[in-house]
């Protein structure tokens, strides 16, 4: 469905690509339904995957769920403007190489982000016209300890920092276009998938509109 979507006649309309943001908590499930939206085939969605100081969990592999890199090599892309956006959580740094993303654009692709709201200001204040944000909330504070406590990928303390660092997360959910709650994880999935659908359809995304409604015009009954 990126870049291009035909028309009647067998031709296309062209469409510059955009960037779908998903943030929320750790737990509450922005990685879940990147990863859906990312594998079903049909949106054509391209999954950005960032790069990382932190260690690697037992059960992430390098290059699928982060680029895993030490902190010199981190430090090098920020120093010469690579990066599209960057952050640090938890005392680890994140960050997304910045000309895959652009060159991804220009060509009318689609692609999707898994980051928190200071990597989306960044993105948004670099590509305005691209960028649509959606806040994932969980539905209560206490459902969020389950998850993380049933991930048993943290320790204690660390499940902790996750908590409070959430509270200061979610503050910033009136940054965002779009706001679901994660009640229900199928039901979360389709309301993104609306939201995607209704973003690829506006005027201003679509660059090839114009010819094609000239030609419509053109055109005799």
């Amino acid at each position: 469905m990126s870049g291009y979507e035909r028309d009647p006649g067998g031709g296309s309309i062209a469409r510059r690509g955009m960037i779908l943001i998903l943030s929320s908590p750790s737990g509450a499930g922005k990685t879940t339904l990147t990863r859906q939206i990312a594998q079903d085939g049909g949106w054509g969605m391209e999954l950005s995957i960032s790069m990382t100081t932190r260690a690697r969990r037992p059960s992430e592999i390098h290059g699928r769920h982060y680029n895993f890199v030490d902190r010199e090599t981190f430090e090098d892309l920020k120093r010469h403007d690579d990066l599209l956006e960057w952050a640090e959580v938890h005392g680890n740094f994140y960050g997304t190489p910045r000309r895959p993303v652009e060159r991804a654009l220009a060509e009318g692709r689609d692609m999707i982000f898994d980051i928190d709201y200071q990597g989306t200001r960044q993105v948004r204040s670099r590509l305005p016209d691209d960028v649509v944000s959606v806040f994932i909330l969980p539905p209560s504070m206490a459902e969020l300890r389950h998850r993380l406590e049933r991930r048993a990928e943290d320790d204690p303390a660390t499940i902790e920092k996750r908590l409070a660092n959430a509270r200061v997360e979610i503050a910033r959910w009136g940054e965002y276009d779009y706001v679901l709650v994660n009640d229900d994880l199928q039901n979360a999935f389709e309301t993104l998938k609306g939201i995607l659908v209704a973003e690829r359809t506006k005027r201003t995304r679509r660059s090839g509109m114009a010819a094609f409604v000239d030609g419509l015009l053109a055109e005799t009954a």
